[in-house]
């Protein structure tokens, strides 16, 4: 995820589309909170929780130049990935589905 300014923030997560509510609704205290982190421009789906950490800790070991340019291979734009999935709570139970990033069997 990015600001709109350019701070990047690398994380994991089992629900995409929840995680980027509550980071645009600001429920989560610190860093993303902080720098006004809510744009999503690039993710990636693992089929396990402990490859999708060690690919989070590879990336976040990176240089700023290295992330920027994994981005800009699939979003050169930076465009907002998540923008047409609203400001709906997808946790609510009334939700229309929203895109989470999982691949379907």
């Amino acid at each position: 995820m990015a600001s709109y300014r350019g701070t990047l923030y690398t994380g994991v997560t089992n629900d995409l589309a929840r995680r980027v509510y509550e980071h645009r609704q600001k429920f989560v205290e610190g860093f993303t909170k902080k720098y006004n982190v809510s744009k999503l421009v690039y993710y990636e789906v693992t089929v396990d929780v402990k490859s999708a950490i060690a690919r989070e800790k590879q990336v976040k070991s990176w240089r700023r130049s290295k992330s920027v340019a994994l981005i800009e291979s699939m979003n050169p734009y930076w465009v907002d990935l998540a923008k047409e999935w609203g400001a709906k709570d997808p946790t609510a139970p009334d939700s229309s589905p929203l895109p989470t990033g999982r691949t379907s069997e």
